[in-house]
């Protein structure tokens, strides 16, 4: 096979530069090269020195100056592998910078001879930098590998590039997997580094992929370059706001080191591979199936190589064997999991959860000495590690005497260490989350199943902890696993629940919560009442529909009458009010339908007197309630809190007339007795006595000793209820009603200073609105009322108070006068 070549020159470079004007052009080519080839590669053959280059160089110079090797991708499906190299004038002497350009085509579909990468061809002896005597380019039936990429050669840059190795191999997946990622720029004080660096790329990649890899190792333009990997000096770096930089992924290896990780395990082990000094291995990992730039395949390779990896090359490793478990014979197999369960390492949660496919993978394939290994590693590592998603592996994996040995010496290494934990809470791991005791818990008591270790009387301790924590915490992303626990301990799942349904009582919306999280199974012989109220317990708020029927509805789904378990009324008070507190009706009814025993019982009667007292002051409820409470709970109501239910009561009384005399001074002594009272009890006692005392058929002394009392308070509830709507409405339809009001609104002037403003106020802005509205028949009805009810004084009295404002006044100047006169 001849290679086709093209030579392209410079004029300055050229025998011929005095008859062609200084231009470029091509000196050489071989037959046959299509006129396409030809416009396409003289754009790409030019070379442009550095800025800094000498116009007349002496030899040392152009020596130093960038080679331009490249292999460039054709629009007909062809690559065009080149090398372009500055050159000097006249072979006599130095003269004017130019360059020769020499370059091969390599059609569409055809590679190099004996399938080299176009990379081996750097500085091969068959490349010419000059151009051919007599105008036709010697055949060329290779490109021989020159001796400047040797192995030791390679290994001594890749490890001299450490800090950039992973990041350029990221991008360069990046560029070969998507055209639109952009380009590779590598920063490189020489054009032979970057030649280097391609090298290193063609043996990371797979086969296809490097035989496609378009490069070139200098040139002075890189947003404007049509390769995948670009060199450029130092002083060409792009800038990261210049012009077409978000197309460049620049690497400055000549610059500062990177500080930043790279997140592609793919990236980070060829990386590793290659500061290991163990590119064969690139190869060997070619030949494990798994697709383009999989980790998997190479992790392994490398781990069983013992090349060491970082925790997410070996999660890579892990997962890849777990999909594949019969591709790897079982030495590879042990060598992989002797690899993995290295005790000198920090693992995530990642590479834990890899590693615990794989061992599922391997369980009942590979022998018990490796899936044992893996499970002492992850054993391990749930009781130390913290890590609550580590799951215990089953019990197959320590079979036979190779796994019972294992499994017998995690007993001595971590028997003692478990039990104390399951023992106090207080965690062995010291990384171990907080808030998260009913996972770790479980992982635990999973564990010491596992390995057989004896907790039974650590068992009632362990599930008081566990049931606070879960009501406290919730089962969170704990329920799959717990329910897994309950499952496989019976003793566990029995004791638990009896725990639960002990203290739900105390905590019913919180076990409403967690039974809404998790289904715990209630399928044994335990009743567990408590428990099934929540369950059944609808997720409504407080003050929705019938709570009274809600209630009766939750405590049957209990399975128990309050009359057997009082304690059921606590849970389901708490399930249908939670924080809030039921009416007074709402309490009447409860107390009604169980007896004062079993609320006495269950704590609920708190809640009772609570409805009673919080109760507003037109409930008419609460005073029949205040009566029952009093009489059913006589030992647990203290004294202030009896003080305000008997304010409820006295209302009771005074409203059924079955009520002591002396209801002033028994309101205040109450009230006295009841401090701090609430609004409710007061103004429940208070409106009842003054709703009595504004009655015609009220008690004269009751009314008597309430005026002379000149109780603030009193007198002003009894203004309040003068001017209720039920006494305007009786004001304007009884005359008689009239009299009697005017009759004590104007008696006891001199009662007191409350008793004088009150009286006063009622007269001006109650009754006298309503007596100018009656009809002249209506004020002779009340002025007849008044007559019969009092004295002819009494009728004056209420002419004098009903005339005109300017008639009072003169009445009075004239009053004034005759008492100035005698």
């Amino acid at each position: 096979m001849s290679l086709a070549q093209l030579h392209y020159t410079s004029a300055s470079a050229s025998a011929a530069s005095a008859d062609d004007g200084g231009g470029a052009r091509f000196t050489a080519v071989s037959a046959g090269l299509p006129t396409e080839v030809l416009a396409e590669a003289e754009q790409l053959l030019r070379l442009e020195p550095p800025a800094d280059a000498p116009h007349r160089p002496t030899t040392d110079q152009l020596r130093s100056l960038p080679e331009a090797f490249s292999f460039s991708a054709l629009a007909d499906g062809g690559h065009l592998l080149a090398r372009a190299v500055a050159c000097a004038g006249p072979s006599s002497g130095p003269g004017t910078l130019g360059f020769h350009a020499h370059a091969v085509h390599l059609p569409a579909g055809t590679r190099l001879p004996d399938d080299a990468l176009p990379i081996t061809a750097w500085r091969s002896p068959s490349w010419a930098s000059t151009p051919p005597a007599g105008g036709a380019p010697e055949r060329i039936s290779a490109l021989p590998a020159s001796a400047a990429f040797g192995p030791e050669a390679l290994n001594d840059f890749a490890v001299s590039r450490s800090p950039w190795l992973a990041a350029v191999f990221a991008d360069l997946r990046r560029v070969c997997e998507d055209p639109a990622a952009g380009r590779l720029v590598l920063v490189e004080r020489h054009s032979a580094d970057v030649a280097r660096w391609i090298a290193l790329a063609s043996a990371v990649l797979p086969q296809d992929d490097a035989h496609r890899l378009t490069f070139t190792t200098y040139t002075r333009r890189p947003a404007h370059s049509p390769h995948q990997v670009v060199g450029v000096l130092p002083q060409d770096a792009p800038r990261a706001d210049g012009p077409g930089a978000q197309a460049l992924r620049v690497h400055d290896c000549a610059g500062a080191r990177p500080g930043e990780p790279v997140d592609d395990a793919w990236a980070e082990t060829c990386a590793r591979v290659w500061r290991n000094r163990s590119p064969k291995l690139f190869r060997a990992a070619a030949e494990l199936p798994g697709g383009p730039f999989a980790a998997g395949p190479l992790a392994v390779t490398a781990l069983c190589a013992g090349v060491p990896l970082g925790p997410g090359e070996r999660a890579a490793a892990a997962e890849w064997a777990a999909e594949r478990p019969y591709a790897l014979d079982e030495d590879r197999t042990h060598r992989l999991t002797d690899a993995l369960t290295d005790p000198d390492i920090d693992r995530t949660p990642r590479e834990l959860a890899a590693v615990a496919r794989l061992l599922t993978a391997l369980d009942g394939r590979a022998p018990a000495a490796v899936t044992a290994s893996l499970g002492a590693l992850l054993v391990t590592e749930a009781v130390y590690g913290g890590d609550l998603t580590v799951a215990p592996p089953g019990r197959s994996v320590f079979a036979e005497p190779d796994g019972e040995r294992v499994a017998a010496a995690l007993v001595d290494a971590l028997g003692e260490d478990l039990r104390a934990e399951l023992a106090t809470g207080a965690p062995v791991a010291p990384d171990a989350a907080p808030g998260r005791s009913v996972g770790r818990t479980v992982q635990l008591l999973r564990i010491a199943r596992l390995l057989d270790v004896d907790c039974a009387e650590l068992l009632p301790g362990v599930v008081r902890r566990m049931a606070r924590a879960l009501l406290d915490e919730g089962a969170g992303d704990c329920a799959r696993v717990l329910l897994d626990l309950l499952d496989e301990q019976f003793d566990v799942r029995t004791a638990l629940l009896g725990e639960l349904d002990r203290i739900t009582p105390d905590h019913p919306r919180a076990a409403r919560r967690l039974l809404a999280d998790v289904a715990l199974p209630f399928t044994g012989a335990q009743a567990l009442p408590h428990l099934r109220m929540c369950a059944a317990a609808p997720d409504t708020g407080a003050g929705e529909g019938d709570r009274v029927k809600l209630l009766n509805t939750v405590v049957r789904a209990g399975g128990m009458s309050p009359f057997t378990e009082p304690l059921v009324l606590r849970t389901a008070v708490g399930l249908v009010w939670g924080d809030d507190t039921p009416t007074a009706g709402e309490a009447r009814l409860l107390l009604a339908g169980s007896t004062s025993d079993a609320h006495r019982t269950a704590g609920t009667w708190s809640a009772l007197v609570a409805a009673a007292l919080g109760a507003p002051a037109d409930d008419t409820d609460a005073p029949e309630l205040a009566h029952d409470l009093l009489r059913g709970f006589p030992q647990e109501i203290d004294a202030r809190t009896r003080g305000a239910l008997h304010l409820l009561e006295f209302a009771r009384d005074i409203r059924s007339g079955a009520a002591e005399p002396g209801w002033a001074e028994r309101a205040r002594t109450l009230c006295a007795g009841a401090e701090p009272v609430e609004p409710g009890p007061r103004a429940q006692a208070f409106d009842a006595l003054a709703g009595r005392l504004l009655a015609p058929d009220r008690p004269e002394a009751e009314l008597y000793a309430f005026v002379h009392s000149d109780d603030p308070d009193l007198i002003a509830a009894y203004g309040g209820a003068a001017r209720q709507d039920a006494v305007l409405a009786r004001l304007r339809s009884d005359p008689a009603y009239v009299a009697d009001c005017f009759t004590v609104w104007s008696a006891h002037p001199h009662a007191g200073p409350a008793w004088g403003e009150t009286r006063a106020a009622l007269l001006a802005e109650v009754l006298r609105p309503v007596v100018r509205g009656l009809s002249a028949d209506e004020v002779a009805a009340v002025e007849a009322a008044a007559e019969r009810a009092g004295s002819s004084r009494t009728v004056e009295a209420f002419r004098a108070w009903n005339r005109p404002a300017g008639l009072r006044k003169r009445l009075g100047n004239r009053l004034a006068a005759r008492v100035r006169r005698s």
